[in-house]
């Protein structure tokens, strides 16, 4: 393999993100939404398990997070920024690549992929955390706009299928990657109350599901090449935009206990690096009792 540098000296890349220079034969790992929440957990997990991280976000510098509002309204500051995490990542003694990237941008997708494919040359393990933030995700039935639920599957399932179909082949061709994808209960059960009061949104919901389909197709069609894909459903985690959102007390006095962000992060790494992992093929991992297993 010879690595492809980047040409750009640091600060041409049209983002304060410093651009670096390939890694030096250690596995890359490409982790989504990583500027706050599970996705900064996964990126630093990894990292302190030897992996050079690159890292999407739409947020690149601290302090300009915006996440809209659980129903309609004004976009709410958020705290993370891929600045933020990347430094986090560097700081464990790896290589970080922060690129920009927006789920509902279809063409900033496909150029996340390709900046990275062409400045490191490879992606081991490909982590879906991003997920679209829309206006209308916690709508009720009456309420669901048919053009904000459209945008929804674009950016949860369609977007993502495309970083797939982008980053897959050189996967194959290599014999070797993972996937992680980070799904959500919302996709196969049933909301306990309606949106607001303890449940989900249809439209988010819905797109979920379509993307959790993924996963077993992308294993039905390569594993036998060495690629393999995994579920991963996170438990409830309450995450800094959850809490400036705001509802989350309703989803526990449900009966849905949170566990840290460090959980599923826990679970990604584990999945992609140990072989036992592949007794987990074609099934929805549960983080939470995965982690209690392998601490026990």
């Amino acid at each position: 393999m010879i690595w492809k540098r980047n040409s750009q000296r640091p600060g041409d890349s049209g983002s304060s993100v410093p651009d670096v220079v390939a890694p030096s034969g250690r596995p890359v790992a490409l982790v989504t939404g990583a500027s706050r929440g599970i996705g900064r957990e996964v990126a630093l997990a990894f990292a302190r398990n030897g992996f050079d991280v690159a890292l999407t976000a739409r947020t690149v510098r601290e302090g300009d997070g915006r996440v809209p509002p659980r129903t309609r309204g004004a976009d709410i500051a958020v705290p993370g920024s891929l600045e933020t995490t990347a430094a986090e990542v560097r700081a464990l003694g790896v290589d970080a690549l922060g690129v920009p990237m927006d789920l509902l941008d279809g063409a900033s997708v496909l150029a996340a992929a390709d900046r990275v494919l062409e400045t490191w040359g490879r992606v081991d393990v490909l982590v879906n955390n991003a997920y679209a933030q829309t206006a209308g995700n916690m709508d009720r039935i009456l309420d669901v706009e048919l053009d904000d639920a459209t945008l929804m599957m674009r950016g949860n399932y369609l977007h993502q299928l495309a970083l797939i179909q982008r980053v897959l082949p050189a996967m194959v061709e290599r014999g070797s990657g993972v996937l992680v994808n980070l799904v959500s209960g919302s996709a196969t059960m049933d909301p306990p109350a309606a949106p607001g009061e303890g449940g989900w949104g249809l439209s988010y919901a819905a797109s979920k599901a379509a993307f959790s389909r993924l996963a077993g197709a992308v294993n039905a069609e390569y594993r036998h090449r060495g690629v393999r894909a995994f579920n991963l459903s996170p438990g409830f985690v309450v995450t800094e935009s959850g809490l400036a959102r705001g509802g989350t007390d309703t989803i526990e006095d449900q009966g849905f206990d949170s566990v840290p962000a460090t959980v599923p992060a826990a679970a990604a790494v584990w999945l992609a690096t140990d072989p036992d992992a592949d007794r987990f093929l074609g099934k929805v991992v549960w983080a939470p009792k995965l982690v209690d297993s392998l601490t026990a």
